[in-house]
């Protein structure tokens, strides 16, 4: 089981220099774990990289495709109050965006605040500084 970032996701979708290290992370444990709003995180991403011409519409259509089915084979953390909470901490003591702090926030809820006991997938590396120092084993680029 591995808490997977929107980065990592975003690689599973599009062709990245990484891509192909988070498919075989993919493939050595498909059990993924995502943040409620990775898929907004991720849809981002994709259409912020089609208005700037970096992805044609054919790739784009089929990216969202490919995530469309992740969707329905992950575990997603809802549990919204309880990461808000959290994140508000982890704001206070890493230098993170909203959405990172989030991101980790939910980590640290599903793993039950024994991150040593779960992975952390992640391209981002201000998020993985700060999920290393939270206590995560880091996988990712």
């Amino acid at each position: 089981m591995r808490f997977w970032d929107a980065s990592a996701v975003v690689a599973l979708v599009v062709s990245e220099k990484e891509s192909s290290h988070c498919r075989r992370l993919l493939a050595e444990d498909n059990e993924v774990i995502v943040w409620y709003f990775t898929p907004v995180e991720v849809l981002s991403a994709l259409a912020r990289r089609l208005r700037e011409n970096r992805l044609k519409i054919p790739d784009y259509r089929k990216a969202k495709g490919q995530l469309s089915t992740l969707e329905r084979a992950w575990s997603e953390v809802i549990s919204l109050e309880v990461v808000r909470e959290r994140a508000r901490r982890l704001l206070e003591n890493h230098p993170l965006r909203a959405a990172d702090a989030l991101q980790l926030a939910a980590a640290l809820i599903v793993s039950e605040e024994k991150p040593a006991d779960l992975s952390f997938v992640t391209l981002d590396q201000r998020l993985g500084r700060a999920a290393d120092k939270e206590g995560f084993k880091l996988l990712g680029a």
